[in-house]
C-alpha cells in the first residue's frame, strides 16, 4: 500500500536528525501539545461521522477517540501515528454487526465495544508472538481491490444522509436505491449542506494544512440547523458525560465476532503499518511493527472497555500531526485528553445535521476510489488485474459482510501464487552421451513430480545416455519433498548404471541437500 507522506522542511541533514530523534524521544514537548490539539479539532467531527457510518450513535466515536489514544501513546513506535475511528474499520464494523443487532440500539453499541475488545486482544496476541509482519500476506492487488470496493460502499452508504433521508432496514444497496429513486423525499437543504461540507473540507487543505475545515463545517452546520429550523435528520441527544467504563457487554455474541474481529485487526493494521513505514522511510528512522501491534491492541482494548468502537491509524490525522510539529508519540495522547475534556460539552452538537457528517465521510474516502489505477493494473499484469477486480466485485456483492470478500481475495491471491510456483521449468540438452537437465524456479511438493516426468521424457527420447547432470544454478528454493524427489531421481539413474551428479547447488539449498544426500559439499561439481 502506497502512503503519501507530507514533507517537513527542505529535507536537509539537520531536518533528518531532528525527525529521527522524534522516534526515540520519550517526553512530551510544547510542540506535541500544539500538534495534539490541532488533531483534536479534526478527530472530533471525523469520529462522530465514522460512528454514524458504523451504525452507532455519534458519541461512541468520541469514546473511541479519548482514552484509547492515551493508551496507544504508552506503546507506539511511530511518533506521528494518530489512532481512532477510520472509515474502513467503521464499514467493517457495520458489516460485522448489522446482522446480529439493530443499528443504533444499546445491544448494537455493546456489540461494537465487544468487537473492539476482540480486535484489541487479537493485536496484543500478535504483538506477544512478534508476528507484526503477518499483514504482508495481503498482496497489493488484494488491498487495492478491497480498498476501492469498500470506498464505493462507503460513498453509497452516505446517499440517504446526503439527501436528508433516514436509512431504512433494506440494507446498503436497498437504502441507496430507495434514496435515489425517491426524489420527492429529497431535502435540498441537506444536499446543500453535504456539498458545502465536502467543498469546505477539500478547500481547507489548499488554504492551509492546519485549517480545520471539517470542524468549521460542523460548527457552521450546527448554527444553521438552530437558526434556520433545519428539518432533516440530526445527530440528536449526545450524553454530556465521560466514557462509561466497564465490561457489561453482550458476551453471548462473542462467537460470531471472532472472525470479523481478526479480519479487522489485520486489515486495519495493514494500513497502520503502511502509514508508520512511510514516515519511517522519510525520516530514515527505525520503527517496530510489533510495537505498533501492541499500541493498537491496547487502544482497542481500552475502546472496548470505554464503550467505543474498533480503532486504527488514520492517514489524514497522522499527516496533520506531523505537519503540526509533533515531536513524540505523546502527541496522540494529548489529542485523546483534549477529546476527553470536550466530552462533557459534546451536547452542543446535538443539532448537527447528519448531512454534514456524510459530507465529512465523502471528503475523506472519495480519493480512495482510483479508476485510473484500477485500469492501469491491466497493463502491468493481467492476472493481478483480475485479482483486483474480483476482490472489488466481491466487496460489492457480499456487502455488508465485506470481510468475506477480503478473505476470498487473499485465498485467490495465494492460490495464484501456488499455481505459478508449481510450474518449475526444466530445460534439457545432450552433449555427446551426457544428458544435462536444468531446474529453474522453485522445486517443492507441487512441482517436484514434474522433475521425474521431465527426466523420463528425455531418457525415452534419447539413445545411449551414459551420464546425467542436474544443473541447479537456476533453483530458487527447494523444500523437503523436492530434495527427496531429486535424490530419488539420482538413485534411480545410478541403479540403471548411469552416473548422476548435481552441479551449481545454490547456497540456500545446500544444507537441505547435504542432509538428504548425506554427502559433503565437495562431492558436488
Amino acid at each position: 500500500m502506497s502512503v503519501p507522506v507530507p514533507s517537513r522542511g527542505n529535507g536537509g541533514g539537520g531536518d533528518s536528525v531532528v525527525a529521527a530523534d522524534a522516534w526515540t524521544r520519550g517526553r512530551a514537548t510544547s510542540r506535541d501539545v500544539v500538534a495534539g490539539l490541532s488533531v483534536a479539532l479534526l478527530i472530533i467531527p471525523q469520529s462522530m461521522a465514522y460512528a454514524e457510518l458504523a451504525g452507532l450513535p455519534s458519541v461512541h466515536g468520541l469514546y473511541a477517540s479519548a482514552l484509547p489514544l492515551v493508551a496507544a501513546g504508552f506503546f507506539a513506535s511511530c511518533p506521528y501515528l494518530q489512532t481512532g475511528p477510520v472509515a474502513l474499520t467503521a464499514l467493517l464494523t457495520h458489516g460485522a454487526l448489522v446482522t446480529i443487532a439493530t443499528p443504533g440500539s444499546p445491544r448494537y453499541a455493546g456489540a461494537a465495544a465487544l468487537l473492539a475488545l476482540v480486535v484489541g486482544v487479537t493485536r496484543l496476541a500478535f504483538a506477544a508472538l512478534r508476528s507484526g509482519k503477518v499483514t504482508y500476506l495481503m498482496s497489493q492487488p488484494v488491498v487495492r481491490g478491497f480498498t476501492s470496493g469498500a470506498a464505493i460502499l462507503i460513498l453509497l452508504s452516505q446517499f440517504p444522509s446526503t439527501l436528508g433521508m433516514t436509512a431504512g432496514e433494506s440494507g446498503l444497496v436497498g437504502n441507496t436505491y430507495r434514496a435515489l429513486s425517491s426524489p420527492e423525499a429529497w431535502n435540498l437543504a441537506a444536499a446543500a449542506l453535504a456539498i458545502l461540507t465536502v467543498a469546505a473540507t477539500l478547500l481547507a487543505r489548499r488554504i492551509h494544512p492546519l485549517f480545520p475545515g471539517a470542524l468549521a463545517a460542523v460548527l457552521g452546520g450546527t448554527v444553521f440547523s438552530v437558526l434556520a429550523g433545519y428539518e432533516g435528520p440530526i445527530v440528536g441527544d449526545i450524553p454530556g458525560s465521560l466514557p462509561p467504563i466497564g465490561l457489561t457487554l453482550p458476551w453471548g455474541l462473542l462467537p460470531g465476532l471472532v472472525v470479523p474481529g481478526v479480519v479487522i485487526a489485520l486489515v486495519g493494521f495493514a494500513e497502520t503499518t503502511a502509514i508508520a513505514r512511510g514516515f519511517a522511510t522519510q525520516d530514515r528512522a527505525h520503527w517496530s511493527p510489533d510495537r505498533e501491534f501492541l499500541a493498537q491492541g491496547a487502544a482497542n482494548v481500552v475502546s472496548g472497555i470505554c464503550g467505543g468502537m474498533p480503532a486504527d491509524g488514520s492517514l489524514s490525522r497522522s499527516s496533520l500531526n506531523r505537519l503540526s510539529g509533533a515531536g513524540s508519540r505523546w502527541s496522540g495522547a494529548i489529542t485523546g485528553l483534549a477529546v476527553l475534556v470536550f466530552l462533557p460539552f459534546a451536547g452542543v452538537l446535538s443539532s448537527l445535521p447528519k448531512a454534514v457528517l456524510a459530507g465529512i465521510v465523502i471528503a475523506a474516502v472519495g480519493g480512495l476510489v482510483r479508476p485510473r489505477l484500477l485500469f492501469n493494473v491491466w497493463a502491468l499484469s493481467r492476472i493481478q488485474a483480475l485479482v483486483v477486480w474480483l476482490t472489488l466485485a466481491l466487496c460489492l456483492l457480499l456487502a455488508p459482510q465485506i470481510e468475506q470478500a477480503l478473505l476470498l481475495g487473499i485465498l485467490l491471491s495465494l492460490g495464484i501464487h501456488v499455481w505459478r510456483e508449481r510450474r518449475a521449468g526444466f530445460h534439457s540438452w545432450m552433449e555427446g552421451e551426457v544428458l544435462h537437465l536444468e531446474v529453474m524456479g522453485i522445486l517443492w511438493f507441487a512441482s517436484a513430480p514434474r522433475l521425474e516426468e521431465a527426466l523420463i521424457g528425455q531418457l525415452t527420447g534419447a539413445a545411449g545416455v551414459s551420464e546425467v547432470v542436474f544443473h541447479l544454478e537456476g533453483l530458487g528454493r527447494i523444500d523437503l519433498t523436492g530434495a527427496l524427489v531429486l535424490k530419488r531421481a539420482v538413485d534411480e539413474m545410478r541403479a540403471l548404471g548411469i552416473p548422476s551428479s548435481l552441479k551449481g547447488v545454490p547456497p540456500q539449498a545446500r544444507d537441505l541437500i547435504d542432509n538428504i544426500f548425506g554427502l559433503p559439499p565437495a562431492t558436488y561439481l
